[in-house]
C-alpha cells in the first residue's frame, strides 16, 4: 500500500481549518492543523508534509516569516491563503518560494483541485509512488531532468528544488536557446494571470541558479539572462 499523502493546514481561524480538513480528508489525505505561525514552523520542520496550506496574516509568526524560515531548511510545497488586500504579501511569498496562492473567500473544492494539481507536479510523493521506468528524460551536459520522477541532477548529484523552481527549469530546458520574457514565464509557469511584481521571476531564477551552483557551476550557467528581455536556457554556455 502506498504511503498516505500528508498535509498541514495553517490558519488562525478554526472554522477555516476544520472546513479544509473535512474536504481534504474526503480525498483520502491525512491532515494536521496549526493555529499560528510558530506552531506551524515547528511542525513543518519536525515532520515531512507533501503540501502546506499557509495563511499569511497570523499571530506569533505570520506566513511570510514561516516560509522564510522554512525555505532555509526544506523545499516542502506551499500554497498561500491570502485576503484580497494582501497582494504585496502574496508577491513577497512567491519571491520566498511559495508555489501557489488562493484568495479568500475561497471554495473548498477549488482548494482541493489546487492541492491535487500541486501534488501532481511536485516531487513530494513518496518513492514508492515515483519509482517507474522513466520515459521523459531531458539530458544535457552537466544537467539531467527526469520529468517522470521530477528529479534533477547536476554533474551526477541530485538538486533539491521547490515545485515552482523545478517547473521553471523544466520549461526553459524544453526550449533550448529560446528567449522568454518575464510575462511569458509568469503565464506559462504559474499557469494563470499573475497580478504581481515581475521580480518574482527574477527571484526564482536567482534561487534556481544558486541551488544549481552549489553542485555544478556549469549547470548554473546554462540559465542565461538576456538583458532587457528575459531568460533562456543555453546549452554549452560554460
Amino acid at each position: 500500500m502506498s504511503e498516505m499523502i500528508k498535509l498541514l493546514v495553517v490558519d488562525d481561524e478554526e472554522r477555516i481549518r476544520r472546513l479544509l480538513k473535512m474536504y481534504l480528508e474526503r480525498e483520502g489525505y491525512m491532515v494536521e492543523e496549526a493555529e499560528n505561525g510558530e506552531a506551524a514552523l515547528l511542525l513543518a520542520l519536525e515532520n515531512e508534509y507533501n503540501c502546506i496550506l499557509l495563511d499569511i496574516m497570523m499571530p506569533e509568526k505570520d506566513g511570510i516569516e514561516v516560509i522564510t524560515e522554512l525555505r532555509e531548511h526544506k523545499d516542502t510545497p506551499v500554497i498561500l491563503l491570502t485576503a484580497k488586500g494582501e497582494e504585496a504579501n502574496r508577491v513577497e511569498g512567491f519571491e520566498l518560494g511559495a508555489d501557489d496562492y488562493i484568495v479568500k473567500p475561497f471554495s473548498p473544492r477549488e482548494v482541493v483541485l489546487r492541492v491535487k494539481a500541486l501534488l501532481k507536479r511536485s516531487a513530494a510523493f513518496s518513492p514508492s509512488q515515483t519509482v517507474s521506468i522513466s520515459k521523459d528524460i531531458v539530458v544535457f551536459p552537466h544537467l539531467t531532468i527526469d520529468h517522470d520522477a521530477h528529479r534533477v541532477t547536476a554533474d551526477g548529484e541530485e538538486v533539491s528544488l521547490t515545485p515552482k523552481e523545478y517547473e521553471l527549469l523544466y520549461f526553459l530546458a524544453k526550449a533550448p536557446d529560446k528567449v522568454f520574457d518575464r510575462e511569458q514565464l509568469l503565464k506559462e509557469v504559474w499557469h494563470y494571470d499573475f497580478f504581481g511584481d515581475l521580480r518574482t521571476v527574477d527571484t526564482h531564477v536567482k534561487r534556481l541558479r544558486e541551488k544549481l551552483n552549489r553542485v555544478s557551476e556549469k549547470a548554473a550557467k546554462m540559465i542565461v539572462t538576456v538583458w532587457g528581455v528575459g531568460y533562456k536556457f543555453e546549452v554549452g554556455n560554460e
